[in-house]
């Protein structure tokens, strides 16, 4: 399952290429080209006109890291939390060619050492919205059909996928995204938001029953408020920042800033 971005589209040819890829070799599926709508004081349902063709990863988002590292012959390492970038570059005290922090703003800026001015200059004071991802699951399905759904005029939750269609098994489970108002005092205990969010979803899906299971995750930086007009940076000290949050924040951008960065450092080193 996938908590974060349910789905992604194309418009890039560059883009567009690996994701071809992606869909020949099953590692993506075309999901679909319409979501409804929820809106007004009765939760009313319809279904939106069709739109741009919205693709998603059946293992999650993270296996399209995984598969374009393994195709690239780069050795990943997971797990292993960094401190410290300091001049040089440095990470922790270990030498390295070029430093690359592919993160929200707030996170990164906590990395750099204040020697950094330039870097910090354009990372420090960009506020990013929080939400609150609700997994949950059911014995069958209870809701009336439909892949996604952009919830409007909700106080808790502003987004609902189907899982089950989203990744192609059926599965009777649901993804739903809290409004930023909902998250920010729940932060520092998720868990405790669960039975309101479901309370939500169950009363704008119009669902019978309470799920079988239910599971929180916590975003505290999910969207940027002030993304970076630039695709990415890259500093004379070997200090690059990419993301999502460098121009619009979309998984296909988040490829393109990723992308561009890791040729901008290549022809650097050189």
């Amino acid at each position: 399952m996938d908590s974060g971005a349910s789905y992604f589209t194309v418009t890039a040819p560059e883009f567009a290429e690996v994701v071809d890829d992606w869909t020949a070799r099953g590692t993506v599926r075309l999901w679909t080209r319409r979501m409804s709508v929820i809106s007004g004081p009765d939760a009313t349902l319809t279904a939106a006109e069709p739109g741009p063709l919205r693709y998603a990863a059946p293992r999650g988002l993270r296996s399209l890291v995984a598969d374009l590292a393994s195709r690239a012959g780069v050795s990943v390492t997971q797990s292993a939390p960094i401190v410290r970038v300091t001049p040089g570059p440095l990470v922790d005290g270990e030498p390295v060619d070029a430093v690359v922090l592919a993160m929200p703003d707030p996170q990164a800026v906590r990395h750099l050492d204040e020697a950094f001015t330039e870097e910090r200059a354009l990372v420090a004071d960009r506020p990013w919205s929080p939400a609150l991802a609700l997994l949950a699951g059911w014995s069958h399905r209870c809701w009336a059909p439909m892949d996604g759904a952009f919830v409007h005029d909700d106080d808790t939750i502003e987004w609902i996928a189907d899982d089950g269609r989203r990744r192609g098994d059926n599965a009777p489970v649901l993804v739903a995204h809290s409004t930023a108002g909902f998250a920010r005092p729940r932060l520092t205990e998720p868990a405790t938001a669960g039975p309101a969010l479901i309370e939500s979803l169950r009363r704008l899906l119009a669902i019978p029953e309470q799920p079988r299971w239910m599971y929180v995750q916590r975003w505290t930086f999910a969207r940027p408020q002030r993304p970076h007009e630039q695709p990415f940076h890259l500093s004379d000290n070997g200090i690059g920042l990419a993301g999502d949050g460098w121009g619009r924040p979309k998984i296909e951008n988040a490829w393109l800033s990723g992308t561009g960065l890791g040729r901008a450092i290549a022809e650097r080193l050189r």
